[in-house]
């Protein structure tokens, strides 16, 4: 996927008369779709996290955005990654990263990806069952671990407690199992879900978790690490009710210094909260006709391409267009030949021509990550990282 360069200027806060400005003047030399990834929108979230969550070291969970202009940007900044397999660790490492600054944060792992790490000297891991220890004690003795546990996923939109985590009360014996197995017990990971609204999730995760580190202190087997994960939410429609970072970490920092030592260290996994605001898609009307008493508009982007987060990560969007005027209740297809390419069926927009631009915000993340590339033949979006 080739990534076009354009003159930078400083885009990290542009209203709507500069985003679409910038869709205008991008518009007259590239052809659409095309998903805008902004540097400056990059940084300004990595300053906003580290800004509210001082005490917490970002890992960008690279599966949201893996695109080397995202990642190449993270390194420059300093920000450590969390892969889930060898091809994103090799990925990251490729392009400078240093294997001190990886955790490989999937709790299953195949012999081979384990091995890799040991070869590359990635050396915190996670785990979440017993297989699991000794399948890294074989394949990567002395690996340094984080046992996680299954929390609370309540209305975060996808739910990850479902596949992963063990018991809260069965962790502090997988742990001393595993430095029975040789290996290096670091600390407990947990996960509250993607796109998570709901801060109560964290601070029972935190009391859960905190329970544990003093078990293991009772017991001789001091633990250094607590990753708090991902799922911070961002705003995906224009002034979103019921998102508020700012207060959301407010109240987890202040649980984390209430409950835990000053020694331990806090790492996070956020990957849609850094990339998700970067990103702008844009495409254009390639067809109309008028269906079920609405208009109906057809895109040259779709469910399996640019907008497949919609499926994959239950995601929803706010469309906005250039052109103004009347709104009227209007539908939005993709291009392919599936009715499943459906995007929406109740969208209030102006009557729009072939042609007419048709935008999306806050796309940055799962979007390009999970496309189906080519499917009907259509190419998935250029990449324009400004």
């Amino acid at each position: 996927m080739k990534q076009q360069k354009p003159r930078n200027g400083n885009n990290s806060c542009l209203g709507v008369h500069g985003i679409e400005s910038l869709i205008r003047s991008l518009i007259k030399r590239h052809k659409t779709p095309f998903l805008i990834i902004r540097r400056a929108a990059l940084k300004k979230q990595l300053e906003r996290f580290r800004r509210c969550l001082p005490e917490v070291t970002p890992y960008y969970a690279i599966k949201a955005n893996p695109l080397p202009g995202v990642i190449k940007t993270f390194i420059k900044l300093g920000t450590s990654f969390d892969v889930a397999s060898a091809n994103e660790m090799k990925r990251v490492l490729s392009f400078g990263s240093s294997p001190s600054r990886i955790i490989f944060a999937n709790t299953i792992k195949t012999p081979e990806d384990i091995t890799c790490a040991k070869r590359r000297r990635v050396r915190l891991l996670t785990f979440d069952n017993e297989p699991e220890l000794y399948k890294l004690a074989k394949h990567y003795p002395g690996a340094h671990v984080l046992v996680r546990i299954k929390v609370a996923n309540t209305g975060s939109v996808v739910e990850l407690s479902l596949k992963f985590g063990a018991e809260p009360d069965q962790a502090f014996f997988l742990l001393r199992k595993a430095k029975a197995l040789g290996l290096v017990p670091m600390g407990v990971s947990f996960h509250v879900g993607s796109q998570s609204k709901n801060v109560e999730n964290y601070l029972q995760a935190l009391e859960l978790s905190a329970n544990i580190f003093n078990e293991a202190k009772g017991a001789g087997l001091p633990l250094k690490i607590m990753d708090i994960g991902g799922g911070f939410p961002i705003e995906h429609f224009d002034n979103e009710i019921g998102i508020n970072f700012e207060r959301m970490a407010a109240q987890i920092r202040q649980r984390m210094k209430a409950i835990f030592d000053r020694n331990v260290k806090f790492i996070a996994e956020p990957g849609r909260f850094l990339v998700g605001p970067a990103g702008i898609l844009v495409t254009q009307v390639i067809g109309r006709t008028f269906r079920n008493n609405k208009n109906y508009y057809y895109l040259n982007d779709g469910i399996y391409g640019d907008f497949s987060g919609m499926i994959f990560d239950h995601c929803r969007y706010e469309f906005k267009t250039l052109r103004r005027g009347q709104k009227f209740l209007s539908a939005l297809a993709g291009p392919t030949c599936d009715s499943f390419d459906t995007l929406s069926m109740n969208e209030e927009i102006p009557e729009l021509y072939v042609g007419d631009v048709v935008y999306v915000k806050n796309i940055g993340a799962y979007s390009c990550a999970s496309a189906v590339p080519n499917f009907n033949g259509f190419p998935p979006a250029k990449i324009i990282t400004i």
